[in-house]
């Protein structure tokens, strides 16, 4: 006798160093134990030092393997991440939109951690106006909440009123994580008119390459095994702190996580 197990779709960049995009979300679900499905909406040439290059896919061709996903092995729930175009962004919405899809997870994706822009300026439009009205929940950090909320973000009163100005504007659950420039490690989550907060540990370690993108396909998980938003945003930041925690040390930049940190030594 076989068994089945809830399925979750990345539909994000691929990273050739395999820290962020693609790559860290396939060993993030994995991890998780859930199966892990992809629709790769851009190719980048990065490592820990940076991005060099970035080739968007043709958008009929991420369509072409949002609906072979679809079509076969349904996802349990989606998980988006860097769209660079405002072609792929508007194909991705109509796709998902004619699935039906659910427990849709937006990571705004803007800004590399070491710096680099990742999307252009008609692709943001888009992906306010046509992705986050389907999303579930949105996961910026505190840059692109700055941006999204058009104010500077420097206290965690601040943080607060973004993240429940951001749900009530676009009509989704925002997290606002606080990972950059606040002095702990605490999220704000705003759903439907309330706010609270996640209080997490702040972890020394510099390397942080591929973290949004771990939170964000953990919280996907965590839907897909039918938490509830708050629930998943908890159990995502359990996840991605052992992750920091373990202390993996690779390349000569800004290093990834250890996303199989729980299976070390058994």
């Amino acid at each position: 006798m076989g068994f089945k197990i809830p399925s979750v779709v990345s539909i994000a960049g691929s990273d050739s160093s395999g820290g962020a995009g693609i790559q860290a979300d396939l060993k993030t679900i994995e991890a998780l134990g859930l199966f892990a499905q992809t629709a790769i909406t851009a190719l980048t040439a990065q490592n820990t030092l940076g991005v060099s290059g970035v080739l968007d896919v043709p958008s009929e061709f991420v369509v072409q393997q949002i609906d072979a996903v679809f079509d076969d092995i349904r996802p349990g729930a989606v998980k988006i991440g860097m769209v660079s175009s405002a072609l792929n962004v508007v194909a991705i919405a109509e796709s998902l939109r004619a699935h039906a899809a659910e427990n849709i997870v937006v990571d705004p994706v803007m800004v590399s951690t070491s710096g680099s822009r990742l999307i252009s300026d008609g692709a943001s439009e888009a992906l306010t106006g046509r992705l986050f009205p389907l999303a579930s929940v949105i996961t910026p950090n505190i840059p692109e909440a700055e941006v999204l909320w058009g104010r500077s973000i420097a206290t965690k009163r601040d943080m607060e009123a973004a993240a429940g100005e951001l749900s009530e504007r676009f009509g989704v659950a925002v997290l606002v994580k606080g990972g950059h420039g606040i002095s702990d490690a605490d999220d704000v989550l705003a759903e439907r008119g309330f706010t609270c907060w996640l209080p997490g540990e702040r972890i020394e370690n510099d390397n942080t390459h591929g973290t949004g993108c771990t939170l964000s396909s953990a919280i996907a998980c965590g839907l897909a095994k039918g938490f509830t938003v708050f629930e998943a945003c908890e159990y995502a930041k359990r996840y991605i702190s052992g992750a920091l925690a373990a202390q993996l040390d690779l390349g000569k930049g800004l290093g990834p996580l250890d996303h199989m940190w729980e299976y070390r030594g058994r």
